[in-house]
């Protein structure tokens, strides 16, 4: 008789399309029907789930009802009941957003408890550690609770800062599947044949500060560009997307801008790019990065969390300060003027990303945490 599947209660701030919520589903659908799924999200958003395989056993549920808002004993009490009524053999809360989820595992505990910390958003964006959340961190992330990071950043943090106990801190990269991401060319909707095409993919939120984006392309120089000139695109969705549509017809650059939306299949947009921008305040280790190289792709980008660390030495030139919004231009205008330099440095990133990134190693991580 097959073993019953291990049931895993996962608790996100968001199931929203982003990186961790990305993570989860493509570790979920390798994983297959060897465990059961149930998946709270605190803001009742689900859009992510469409990326699971329907042959899965998943159960999607809003926040306990009951117990009111804010850290209030009653709302403590209503998570510690679902706790008690799924029985799951392991809890997995993700970032700061389900730290809650963690502080009632820590005062009853009643399963394996696995904490995902992925980054900060843009109150942190500077470095700045908020002093109530690292206690709040300190209280909640103790006893037999394992923490699991995606950069040495934020290993480091985890170690020195919030000061949990080393033994417990785990640095497990992300990975992507290198097949799916092989170098191709294609093209998107709304792209004129033969332009020079400067893109990114993710979620469009403050830290990710792609107004810095626009900005920098819209100050390239207009000349030796050809008649089909160049195009950004900026493949996801989000808050900011109506002030990003906004800045580029401020700029007179909204021609050249396009906005396609959140897409199923990313490889399909990194197919049609030329170079591929992070422009973000934050990051730790961008999975969105790691499918631009396993695609072959040159990289201009901040220089925030792993991000140098997860490039080519070829790629090192165009990462630069996130203050230096020049730099940053100038960076997008070299490569983009010099196809044999994109070259060289997108099979570079892409041998890279094949030697240190691969997806199955990731899945086999995450496969041990979740049932160890």
């Amino acid at each position: 008789m097959p073993a019953e599947p291990q049931h895993l209660l996962h608790v996100f701030s968001t199931f929203a399309v982003g990186g961790p919520e990305v993570r989860f589903t493509t570790v979920a659908n390798r994983l297959g029907r060897r465990f059961r799924h149930t998946i709270v999200a605190m803001d009742g958003k689900f859009d992510c789930a469409a990326r699971l395989d329907a042959s899965l056993d998943v159960d999607l549920v809003g926040v306990p009802p009951g117990g009111g808002r804010g850290l209030s004993p009653g709302r403590l009490a209503a998570f510690a009941r679902m706790i008690g009524e799924r029985r799951p053999d392991s809890l997995l809360t993700y970032n700061w957003g389900a730290i809650e989820w963690a502080l009632v595992h820590r005062l009853r505990p009643r399963s394996r408890h696995v904490h995902f910390e992925d980054g900060f958003g843009p109150d942190e964006a500077d470095g700045r550690q908020i002093p109530r959340r690292v206690w709040f961190r300190r209280l909640s992330l103790t006893g037999r609770t394992r923490v699991v990071v995606p950069s040495r950043l934020l290993e480091r943090i985890a170690k020195e800062v919030w000061r949990l106990d080393r033994k417990r801190v785990e640095y497990v990269p992300n990975g992507v599947d290198i097949g799916r991401f092989a170098p191709r060319r294609a093209t998107l909707a709304g792209l004129r044949p033969g332009a020079l095409v400067v893109g990114t993919v993710g979620a469009q939120r403050a830290e990710k500060n792609y107004a810095r984006l626009i900005r920098a392309f819209a100050a390239l120089p207009r000349k030796d560009v050809g008649d089909a000139g160049r195009q950004l695109v900026l493949v996801g969705d989000g808050p900011e997307r109506p002030a990003l549509e906004a800045l580029a017809r401020r700029l007179g650059v909204q021609d050249d801008v396009l906005f396609p939306g959140s897409l199923a299949r990313p490889e399909d947009a990194l197919a049609a790019f030329d170079v591929y921008a992070l422009s973000s305040d934050t990051e730790q280790m961008p999975i969105s990065l790691l499918e631009a190289t396993a695609a072959g792709l040159p990289v201009v980008a901040t220089d925030v969390g792993d991000v140098r660390a997860m490039l080519a030495p070829e790629n090192d030139g165009f990462v630069v300060p996130k203050t230096d919004e020049h730099g940053f231009g100038r960076a997008l205008s070299r490569l983009l003027g010099d196809p044999a330099l994109r070259g060289r440095i997108g099979e570079a990133n892409r041998e890279r990303t094949v030697a240190e990134y691969d997806l199955d190693r990731m899945v086999a991580s995450y496969e041990r945490l979740f049932t160890s």
